[in-house]
C-alpha cells in the first residue's frame, strides 16, 4: 500500500527531476548527445525521449486511455522493452528541440490530469505510485546519464546542488570489521512502506548466522594492493567466468585507472585524470574483480541478508538481534548530506571514513550513498513477490544478475532506502560499483 501523498509534492518531484535531466545533457554537442554505439550506454538523445515516454506511456496512456501525443511514432522509437538497444542510434529519433517539446507536453499533460495543486490534495494511491514510480524511472536514468558521461569521457556536469566537499575528500580510511550476531532477521520492505519496489516484496524472516563485516567498503588504496600483487594474473583468485570476463578483455586493473609509472595509479574522473585517491571505495569493479579481491584477501563478499542485517539490523540488550528494523543504516529520518553522499553534490566518492552520522546501528558506515556495493547474491524474487505495473523492471532479471546494495554519489536520496535492491550483471564495470568484505567471527 502506497502512502498518499499531496499533489503539490508529485508535481514538485517531477519539475526537480526534470531540472535534473536537462542539467545532465546541458552543454553537450549534436554528437556527444548521441555518442558511440556501445553496450553499456544509451544514446542520450533516445534517452531523454524514452523517460517522456515512460510517463506518457504507464500513467496517461495505460491508467487513463489517453492517445499518444507522438502517435504510433511513441512505441517505434521509445519503447525499451521493444526497441532494443543495438537499435536505438539508428532510429528516426524527434530533433533536440522537439524531444525537449515532447518533454514538455508530457510533462504539462500530467500536471494537468492531477486536477488542483496544493498541498492539501492529496492524489490517490493509485496516482501516488505510479507519479512517483514514474520520477523514480527518471531519477535511474539521470544516474545512468552520470554514468554515460563517465564512460565517454564527457566534462563533469554542472550540477545546482554540487558543494564543496573538501573535507569529506581528507576524512582518511576507516578500518576493522564490525560484529553482528545471529538470530532472526525480516529480509526486505514492509507491506505498510511509504513506497516501495516490486522486488522488495515482502519482508519475510530468513536466520542469519553471526558474522563481521567491513566498517567500510573497500578502499582504492586496498585494492591497488591486490594489483600490485598480482591478484588479475592469478587465476586462482577468479572463478572460471571471472578468468574467461578478464582473459577476453585482457582486464589487468579497475576499469578507470591509468598507469603513472611502477607502481603509481591515477585515475579518470569525467574528462580529468587525477591522483588516485587513495582512501575512496574502489569504482567501476565487476562482481568477478570484487570476488576476485576477496578470495585474494581470503575474506568474501556479504550476502544480500547479511548486507540488510548490517546495514539496518539493530542489537538488543541481551547482545543478540533485536527483531526491530531501520529504515535507513541511522534510523528512520531520511538523508542529509550530514548522513550519506547522495543526489550528485560531491560529483564523486568521497573518503570512506566521511560521514559518521550515517552509520549504522552495528557502526558500519555509508551503507547508503558514496558507491554501490556488489553481494555475493544472484538476484531472485523474494517468497511475497509480485510484479507492478512495469512487469519487465525485475522479472527479466531474475537469475541473470548480482545484487548491489546501498546506493550511490549518483542516486537520488528521495529514491534510495535500506531494502532498495539494484541490479546488475556480475560483469558490468561502468555503473558506480565497488564493495565492502564479510569474514567469520
Amino acid at each position: 500500500m502506497t502512502a498518499r501523498v499531496s499533489t503539490a509534492q508529485l508535481v514538485t518531484m517531477m519539475q526537480d527531476a526534470r531540472a535534473r535531466t536537462l542539467e545532465l545533457v546541458d552543454g553537450l554537442n549534436a554528437d556527444q548527445l548521441m555518442g558511440p554505439k556501445i553496450r553499456t550506454v544509451n544514446p542520450l538523445r533516445w534517452e531523454i525521449g524514452h523517460v517522456a515516454y515512460f510517463y506518457e506511456d504507464f500513467i496517461l496512456r495505460k491508467l487513463y486511455g489517453r492517445d499518444s501525443l507522438l502517435g504510433s511514432l511513441a512505441d517505434e522509437l521509445y519503447d525499451s522493452i521493444a526497441v532494443t538497444h543495438d537499435t536505438r542510434w539508428d532510429l528516426p529519433l524527434l530533433s533536440m528541440d522537439d524531444t525537449l517539446r515532447y518533454m514538455r507536453d508530457v510533462f504539462d499533460a500530467l500536471v494537468d490530469r492531477l486536477g488542483v495543486i496544493s498541498d492539501d490534495n492529496l492524489a490517490s494511491e493509485q496516482d501516488s505510485f505510479i507519479y512517483q514510480f514514474g520520477v523514480f524511472h527518471e531519477d535511474m536514468h539521470t544516474e545512468a546519464f552520470l554514468w554515460a558521461r563517465q564512460t565517454l569521457a564527457y566534462p563533469a556536469p554542472t550540477l545546482a546542488v554540487a558543494a564543496d566537499v573538501a573535507a569529506e575528500r581528507s576524512a582518511g580510511s576507516w578500518p576493522g570489521y564490525a560484529d553482528v550476531p545471529g538470530g532472526s532477521f525480516l529480509l526486505g520492505a514492509s507491506p505498510d512502506a511509504d513506497f516501495l519496489f516490486d522486488n522488495e516484496k515482502y519482508a519475510h524472516p530468513v536466520a542469519v548466522e553471526p558474522f563481521a563485516i567491513a566498517k567500510a567498503p573497500v578502499t582504492n588504496g586496498e585494492f591497488a594492493a591486490f594489483v600490485a600483487d598480482g591478484g588479475y594474473a592469478l587465476d586462482e583468485f577468479w572463478d572460471d567466468e571471472g578468468r574467461h570476463w578478464r582473459d577476453g578483455r585482457g582486464t589487468m586493473h579497475p576499469g578507470y585507472w591509468v598507469a603513472d609509472g611502477p607502481g603509481r595509479w591515477r585515475m579518470r574522473r569525467f574528462e580529468h585524470d587525477i591522483e588516485l585517491p587513495e582512501n575512496e571505495p574502489v569504482s567501476h569493479v565487476t562482481w568477478y574483480e570484487a570476488d576476485a579481491y576477496c578470495r585474494w584477501a581470503r575474506l568474501r563478499l556479504p550476502t544480500e541478508l547479511e548486507w540488510e542485517v548490517a546495514a539496518l539490523g539493530e542489537p538488543d540488550d541481551r547482545g543478540g538481534l533485536a527483531a526491530t528494523k531501520r529504515r535507513y543504516p541511522w534510523g528512520d529520518e531520511v538523508p542529509t548530506p550530514a548522513r550519506a553522499n547522495l543526489d550528485g553534490r560531491a560529483l564523486g566518492c568521497v573518503d570512506v571514513a566521511a560521514l559518521p552520522e550515517g552509520d549504522s546501528a552495528f557502526g558500519c558506515r555509508q551503507m547508503l550513498g558514496n558507491i554501490w556495493e556488489w553481494t555475493a547474491d544472484t538476484f531472485q524474487p523474494f517468497p511475497d513477490f509480485e510484479p507492478d505495473a512495469y512487469k519487465e523492471y525485475s522479472t527479466d532479471l531474475f537469475g541473470e544478475t548480482k545484487v548491489l546494495r546501498g546506493g550511490a554519489w549518483t542516486s537520488r536520496g528521495r529514491m534510495v532506502h535500506g531494502t532498495y535492491r539494484n541490479y546488475f550483471g556480475p560483469d558490468r564495470w561502468n555503473v558506480f560499483s565497488g564493495f565492502r568484505t564479510c569474514r567469520p567471527i
